[in-house]
């Protein structure tokens, strides 16, 4: 696609800069230990687009969504735009802050293998005797650092407070953990687990809001409630699926990844339309 504005590109998301607003564009890139892969998974990007704008709908939490109609880009003339419908958001504008805000509710992946060398989550100290998987009493609150290229870095809450100051890193602990909470609660209720999530902030004339993609299967782990168990890592709705067979495979990680067979591309593509349709209780459009 081409949009005759300036644009940056992330690992997922092409961002394009209108002036006072910005135009998201979520591709079908998807990316595994911090690669973006040559494989794309068809309308992934719709999906991660469409649980956003219905968990900013939900939440009742200041946002940067505008709009998902883009219609309202208002877009320079003779654009294409069929390949833009339902994976693009008009968002204002904000300042960013530094930091990716992650909420662990379940102890799984990094966490549950720091949890087995030393009883610890990013520093945290959690009971004895949990189980990979195991629910943890509250949310605990990781932050990281917010990295363009490779791999965020967990910090301490005491070094984010460094960063970005006391009031503010405590301010966006108290509402991460409660969106989370929240979130998590109504997932539920649909059948969903959200085992953890990272949230991202910008800051407008003073005034906090909760940007980029929300409690999606890329930047959550979401799991089946009748297929968890504690002990296992549960099947996931998310890219899990990619990086499980990925470690089936001779890649070393630091040079070109391999491109993922035709199966595992329709398989994921399907466990991210079951995500939505199960969360949103919407026919997924573009099947």
């Amino acid at each position: 696609m081409s949009i005759d504005l300036p644009v940056r590109h992330g690992k997922v998301r092409d961002i394009y800069d209108m002036g006072d607003k910005i135009l998201l564009v979520a591709s079908d890139r998807i990316s595994a230990f911090d690669v973006v892969l040559e494989s794309t998974i068809p309308d992934k990007g719709r999906v991660l687009n469409q649980i956003s704008r219905f968990w900013f709908d939900q939440l009742d939490i200041n946002h940067h969504m505008i709009s998902t109609d883009i219609n309202d880009a208002n877009l320079p003339a003779g654009t294409e735009t069929d390949s833009l419908v339902g994976r693009s958001m008009v968002v204002r504008k904000t300042e960013v802050v530094p930091i990716e805000c992650v909420v662990r509710g379940y102890l799984v992946g990094s966490g549950w293998k720091e949890y087995q060398q030393s009883g610890t989550v990013c520093g945290l100290a959690l009971p004895e005797g949990l189980q990979q998987a195991s629910k943890l009493e509250t949310p605990i609150f990781t932050p990281s650092t917010k990295e363009e290229e490779g791999h965020d870095e967990n910090i301490s809450f005491e070094r984010m407070c460094e960063e970005v100051g006391v009031e503010l890193s405590e301010k966006l602990r108290d509402l991460s953990i409660d969106i989370y909470r929240r979130g998590a609660e109504l997932a539920r209720e649909k059948g969903i687990i959200i085992a953890d999530t990272k949230f991202e902030w910008g800051i407008v004339d003073g005034e906090l809001l909760l940007i980029d993609e929300v409690l999606t299967p890329d930047s959550s782990r979401f799991w089946p409630e009748e297929e968890y168990q504690v002990g296992i890592s549960p099947p996931s709705y998310d890219k899990q699926f990619v990086r499980d067979w990925l470690e089936t495979t001779d890649w070393d990680k630091n040079s070109a990844p391999p491109l993922l067979p035709e199966d595992i591309i329709t398989q994921t593509r399907a466990k991210y339309i079951e995500a939505f349709e199960r969360l949103t209780e919407e026919s997924f459009p573009w099947k």
